[in-house]
């Protein structure tokens, strides 16, 4: 008889406190109850990463990667130990793993390495001997056994891979939200949960600013087919299902609305309006190890042009050391930062077959006062620069108008 295997995963929040692990414990267990396989990926308590980080930043403002993976792979480490004694409490048996004993191979980039891949012997071994298993996410191990992490919101990416080389049954993320919404609900309390979005949708929302995925992990996911139902870790109510197709009806449009408080607009102006400039101004910032993500080049009447483009806040500073060196090589004017904008997307794959849905967006926000200052668009996203301060105003009169609240 095949027994079902289960992927299950835990975030910071779930397991902040002592309570909540015993909580999770007596939620695994109930599964282990109904004669499933249960593999458990676990998150840092709370906010450890970030009061490790803190920590760090007290005693150097650039602490070298690997040491910073050292310290950020702390923190899984006593939640999986913690969550393994809640589940023995209870009379189950559990065994804890660290990434790397999990047998998740990565890349050598720390910080943000990439899983390269899963030796899952050991946890294979463990699921025959009746344990549930509990895995440190958001880390692995290099082939030259250095530690490293997987970039924010990595424990997600850690489910997911398992999932696939394990071939689970079903992939479950639990979170503090009841699954996916239409938008943030503590933005608009009419947001409405859905009940299953696509992988093209939940990718697009997340890489927007949606903060209830990682988009890697989703990237993972869509490639090889595995459904991952988000869910609530506080309600036994079902969640939303990421999938490769939703059925809805033909007139869903739009599935939801992100909004991300976490970019600056940059832009150079004056710049000489001739081949190459571009390329040399991006080279330099891509070497500098910074995304850059919107681009907008103003038409040029004077042989000088502006070129603004938005980066993660995280890395605004030092963006703005490195143009304000090659501001002066090129004979550019002066460089500009603008800290007090948001993004707001629209996104749904209705949008490949309905025209006006743009048109309708700008009318919405016009009507509202709000000025744009960049837009893009994907086959299935629009997304507006706006000032900072109408993000709240935005989000409901869009939310409202493309009917996401019925």
């Amino acid at each position: 008889m095949h027994r079902r295997l289960i992927i299950q995963k835990f975030g910071g929040s779930s397991v902040a406190n002592v309570e909540r692990i015993q909580n999770v414990a007596k939620r695994i267990t109930s599964y282990k109850k109904k004669n499933c396989d249960l593999v458990v990926v676990v998150s840092a308590l709370g906010d450890t990463t970030d009061e490790l980080i803190e920590l760090s930043q007290k005693i150097t403002t650039d602490p070298s990667e690997r040491e910073l993976d050292m310290l950020l792979a702390t923190g899984e480490q006593i939640s999986v130990a913690l969550l393994a004694m809640a589940i023995h409490k209870l009379g189950f048996e559990a065994i804890s793993f660290t990434g790397a004993q999990g047998g998740i191979i990565t890349d050598t980039s720390h910080t943000r390495a990439r899983i390269i891949q899963i030796n899952a012997q050991k946890i294979k071994e463990e699921l025959q001997k009746g344990r549930i298993v509990i895995v440190a996410g958001f880390q692995g191990i290099t082939s030259n056994h250095d530690i490293t992490t997987l970039g924010r919101g990595g424990s997600d990416l850690t489910a997911v891979a398992l999932a696939k080389e394990l071939g689970a049954d079903e992939c479950e993320i639990y979170t503090d939200v009841k699954g996916v919404y239409t938008t943030d609900p503590r933005i608009e309390p009419k947001a409405k949960k859905l009940n299953a979005i696509t992988y093209d949708e939940m990718l697009e929302m997340a890489s927007l600013g949606a903060q209830v995925m990682q988009a890697r992990s989703i990237e993972v996911a869509k490639k090889f087919n595995v459904p991952i139902h988000v869910r609530s870790s506080f309600s036994p109510q079902s969640g939303t299902m990421i999938i490769k197709e939703a059925k809805r009806m033909e007139d869903v449009l739009i599935s939801g609305i992100t909004i991300n408080k976490h970019e600056t607009k940059i832009t150079i102006c004056d710049v000489p309006d001739k081949p190459g400039v571009a390329a040399k101004i991006f080279k330099k910032l891509s070497d500098s190890g910074i995304s850059v993500d919107m681009i907008v080049q103003n038409v040029s009447h004077t042989r000088k042009t502006d070129i603004s483009f938005t980066v993660n806040k995280s890395t605004s500073g030092k963006a703005m050391k490195v143009l304000t060196q090659v501001a002066r090589k090129l004979r550019t004017g002066e460089v500009l930062e603008d800290l007090d904008i948001a993004r707001i997307s629209i996104v749904g794959v209705g949008m490949k077959s309905h025209p006006g849905v743009a048109a309708k967006m700008f009318e919405i926000l016009a009507n509202n006062k709000i000025n744009i200052k960049m837009i893009s668009t994907s086959d299935i996203s629009i997304s507006c620069i706006i000032e900072k301060r109408f993000t709240e105003t935005a989000v409901t009169q869009l939310h409202k108008s493309f009917g996401l609240s019925r």
